[in-house]
């Protein structure tokens, strides 16, 4: 209790960091373990009491080396379809009143003004608009609110938000277009979604009802369904009705869905019958691959926060306990045994640091709040992902904080052990000088970590791809630790350099600070760590990011060959629409752009399986170049048709494929097909590591409508007319058009990029924020524990400005020596990568590079100045014995 009074300032900037630490792991685990929970929005099944539909994930199964093999699973885009056949023998099992397929149909409605008339809005943007058949209505159920249900193949229902934002009524006519060319339908009635289980309306979907007949055949698969959904009898037992289901679909010849033929050898092509919330899954397609994403996104932050609070805390906690030297030596002197030393340090750290970790967990519950919140309002998680927090999840940061009170326990055991165990007669000795050297298991595990870390940029550098960016990574993590236990050595060397010059052009004050530096290099060192920390993390979290993105924007605007462009504000342009296009006087050369996903299998280094999603797209081969130019390197895009690719040339590389080889990929609706290399490109960051012609890659689109389409112009061909025939060429081919000229750049990205980016900004702000904190603090109790060496200063002769100026030349030693070594432990990894990556040095935007060292500076500055201010102003400093 009087040690904890005594040393109450030491004690606060540790109380202080602890808390961050516990709000930090509090509010990640929350949300990581949220998202472990998370599932899709029941919206147009919420009537159902099973939704039956195709597996939507692919598998990959591979034998480590001296393990058991291992499978990889992971989520598909598109839409794997059921075949119709399975709905008689669901319509027959026991308690089911109904089984109905679901036609899933994209809509582009026109209003009153000729524009498209979007969905609902939604914290991910506009909503889409959705067709399906009468029949499905009752999956919600939807139920008229005016009207009749349509009774001709030109008549559709729709819902009352949608109808009201169109300004459509009954008896009105309106124009849709699906998957082909605009039609007009008459609308024969409003509906409106009934309630179930206390909730109502379809708040994230747009619909539009057509008559059975003519949904199958909009639809474009008349042997197939989306889904089926399943209404049971009333009073019918959940479990029960899963069990007959199952039975029905595996009993005889087992139904499969529509690829099963095509799937790779692993994915059974069963079908799935889904219950309770995993009915949404249907719905909202984009939500399993988020999901997933975001649980890696947010493992990976995590692992790295986990790592920079265990340094901080590391160093807060020895440098109070350090502080406490000649204290803990003095009890020694008089008696006091190692155990109890021991246990007057871990009873003030228990005291301190559970206070800490409580107040800690109870703030994050609301940063968690607020970081779901900031989640959906950037659009960062897909529309119907729901991140769910029940009562009990808020026990979580109770673990963390568990975890917070034995690390400080822990670190602090360790500070004390040295001088616990000094003999009585020499404790005081010992705590009055600083150890000769560092620790040698210390010393010889960051020289290990030190070479281990230069080998594996080293690494970065002769690799590509996927392995250089793991290589890199681990480098990283390597380097600072390493940095981070050869602290002392790094100061040494610091002093020795920087010593001579603040001696020689800081007057009395640069030869204290250059002494000072001398006498206390590991002082100085646990200064120089979490600057170097700051520095280090987030600047390997900005640079590697914007390296990519600029090189890739900088081939994506050196692709761009396309004078105009159509685009659209509705769902799509369908293949109708290329053909018009192409066909209107002065455009040479035409083509729509599709955009999907493909899986590629590979095993890492050690043998691991490992499945990438890759964006990709669909072009017309014979529009380019003359509309994007990918830069051939080897083949001929003439080649590229049906059963053929384009390969980027680094993804080439890192599979071993020339021209004529075979690699199967597998598409966004789980078929795995092998097909042959046509042609290998150079820019592959803005345009993929795969080009398909739309022949080969619309087939496995649930919607093979384009996002725009771009046009090459004839030699002489004027720009502004061919805009007008353009507009008008097209009025009849799709609806809510718009000609641009000098259309944008097609930079293929991710489809978690925009997850990505949020994240990395929240780790970038988080970890910024906490290093400055942990510097704060680290300097803080430094500056308390120099309160006697700068009375003693003041009592020598020493004056104020004098002693300012020894303050700010070692802040400013620190601050050069934390920024250096920061900036080299990011970027010998960063170079490498960059390199082999992009073959250019790493970017850093230059206003970002400011900002990480102005944030040094300031809490550097901070740190060594503020603490210092009570002893400054004192006319009469008190000596050491004093007050």
């Amino acid at each position: 209790r009087r040690s904890l009074r005594l040393h109450r300032k030491a004690w606060a900037a540790v109380f202080a960091a602890l808390v961050f630490t516990s709000l930090l792991l509090g509010s990640f685990a929350l949300t990581t373990v949220s998202a472990a929970i998370g599932h899709a929005r029941v919206e147009r099944y919420a009537a159902t009491a099973a939704v039956v539909a195709g597996d939507q994930s692919t598998r990959y199964t591979a034998k480590p080396a001296g393990s058991q093999p291992r499978t990889e699973t992971a989520a598909l885009t598109e839409r794997v379809r059921v075949p119709r056949s399975a709905l008689p023998r669901l319509a027959a099992v026991p308690g089911v009143r109904a089984a109905i397929g679901d036609d899933v149909i994209p809509v582009t409605l026109t209003g009153r003004g000729g524009t498209a008339v979007p969905g609902p809005v939604s914290d991910a943007g506009d909503s889409p608009v959705l067709g399906h058949g009468w029949a499905a209505a009752a999956l919600a159920p939807f139920t008229l609110r005016t009207g009749h249900a349509p009774a001709t193949d030109r008549q559709i229902v729709l819902d009352g938000d949608l109808a009201a934002r169109s300004g459509a009524r009954v008896g009105d006519e309106v124009t849709v277009q699906t998957l082909g060319t605009p039609a007009t339908y008459e609308v024969s009635g409003i509906a409106a979604p009934t309630a179930q289980d206390g909730k109502s309306g379809l708040g994230h979907q747009g619909t539009v009802f057509f008559s059975d007949r003519q949904a199958r055949q909009l639809a474009g698969h008349p042997d197939t369904t989306d889904a089926i959904g399943v209404l049971a009898d009333p009073g019918v037992d959940a479990d029960r009705l899963y069990t007959g289901l199952r039975r029905a679909l595996d009993g005889g010849a087992p139904a499969k869905d529509a690829a099963a033929a095509d799937r790779y050898q692993e994915d059974s092509g069963a079908l799935r019958v889904l219950t309770g919330d995993g009915r949404g899954d249907p719905e909202f397609l984009a939500v399993a691959p988020s999901r997933t994403s975001l649980l890696m996104l947010m493992g990976s932050v995590s692992g790295i926060v986990l790592m920079i609070a265990g340094l901080v805390v590391a160093s807060t906690v020895a440098q109070a306990v350090h502080q406490r030297s000649r204290e803990m030596a003095l009890l020694r002197a008089v008696g006091a045994t190692p155990r109890q030393l021991r246990a007057t340090v871990s009873r003030e750290i228990t005291v301190v640091a559970v206070a800490a970790a409580l107040v800690g967990a109870v703030v994050s519950a609301p940063v968690f709040l607020t970081l779901v919140s900031m989640l959906r309002s950037r659009g960062a998680v897909p529309t119907g992902l729901e991140l769910p927090s029940p009562l009990w999840l808020f026990a979580v940061p109770l673990v963390t904080a568990a975890l917070t009170v034995l690390a400080a326990r822990g670190v602090a055991a360790l500070s004390c052990r040295r001088i616990a165990k000094v003999r009585p007669a020499e404790a005081m000795g010992e705590a009055q000088r600083e150890p000769a050297r560092p620790a040698r298991g210390r010393t010889v595990t960051g020289v290990v970590l030190l070479a281990l870390g230069l080998a594996a940029a080293a690494t970065a550098a002769l690799q590509f791809g996927e392995l250089a960016a793991m290589a890199a990574s681990s480098a990283t993590l390597a380097l600072v630790i390493a940095c981070a236990l050869l602290g002392p050595w790094i100061a040494r060397g610091a002093t020795r350099l920087l010593g001579a010059p603040a001696r020689r052009l800081g007057g009395p004050g640069g030869y204290l600070a250059a002494a000072a530096a001398r006498a206390n290099a590991r002082r100085l060192g646990a200064a120089i760590t979490p600057i170097a920390l700051v520095v280090a993390f987030i600047g390997v979290q900005l640079s590697a990011g914007a390296t990519i993105d600029r090189l890739g924007a900088e081939q994506a605007g050196q692709a761009m060959r396309a004078r105009l462009a159509v685009t659209t504000d509705g769902a799509g342009l369908p293949e109708a629409a290329v053909d018009r296009a192409r066909q209107t006087p002065g455009v040479a050369s035409a083509t729509g752009v599709l955009h999907s996903t493909v899986v590629l299998a590979s095993q890492e280094f050690d043998g691991q399986p490992k499945l990438d999603r890759l964006p990709v797209l669909g072009v017309r081969p014979a529009a380019l170049p003359a509309t994007l130019d990918p830069a051939v390197t080897s083949g001929d895009l003439k080649n590229l048709g049906k059963g053929t690719v384009a390969v980027g040339s680094d993804r080439a590389r890192s599979l071993d494929l020339a021209i004529g080889s075979t690699v199967t990929i597998r598409y966004g609706d789980g078929a795995a097909v092998p097909l042959k290399v046509a042609a290998i490109y150079q820019r592959s960051l803005a345009l993929g590591d795969f080009l398909f012609a739309s022949q080969e890659l619309a087939p496995h689109l649930a919607a093979p409508l384009n996002s725009r389409i771009l046009l090459g112009l004839e030699p002489g061909a004027d720009p502004g007319s061919v805009h007008k025939a353009l507009t008008e060429r097209l009025a009849s081919a799709a609806v809510s058009t718009t000609v641009v000229t000098g259309p944008r750049s097609e930079h293929l990205q991710a489809e978690d990029r925009g997850l990505g980016q949020v994240i990395t900004m929240l780790a970038v702000g988080v970890i910024g924020g906490f290093t400055a904190i942990a510097v704060l603090s680290t300097l803080t109790l430094i500056m308390v524990g120099r309160r006697q060496e700068l009375v003693l200063l003041r009592l020598v002769g020493a004056s104020r400005r004098q002693i300012r100026r020894m303050l700010r030349t070692e802040a400013a030693m620190v601050i050069t020596v934390g920024v250096v070594v920061g900036g080299l432990a990011a970027a010998i990894p960063l170079t490498a990568l960059s390199f082999s990556l992009t073959g250019s040095l790493p970017y850093l935007p230059p206003g970002q590079a400011a900002l990480i060292v102005g944030t040094a500076v300031l809490t550097a500055a901070a740190g060594y100045l503020l603490p210092a201010r009570s002893v400054l102003r004192s006319r009469h400093p008190a000596g050491p014995g004093g007050r």
